[in-house]
């Protein structure tokens, strides 16, 4: 079963439209939440994540990272071995 996959992006931020073209080209399916207009969602995701950047991505409730740290699992292959 494939696991969930959360993309949390703001506008406008050219590093989540990066992540989110990467997970469609590797053919993982994600749901985003845009927090562009939200600020507590902002709140609540930086007590989440102690991030305070865009995107943010979340595998099954565990925070993967930013752009760097989710780049960096696909070029180590770990990416879809995390999704799956």
């Amino acid at each position: 079963m494939e696991r969930e996959i959360i993309v949390y992006t703001t506008e406008p931020c050219s590093f989540c439209v990066r992540a989110k073209k990467l997970l469609t080209k590797r053919g993982l399916t994600f749901r985003e939440v845009n927090l562009s207009k939200d600020p507590e969602g902002r709140a609540e995701l930086a007590a989440r994540t102690g991030m305070f950047s865009f995107p943010q991505v979340v595998i099954d409730g565990d925070v993967l990272g930013g752009w760097r740290e989710m780049l960096e699992a696909d070029e180590a292959g770990r990416l879809e071995e995390l999704a799956a």
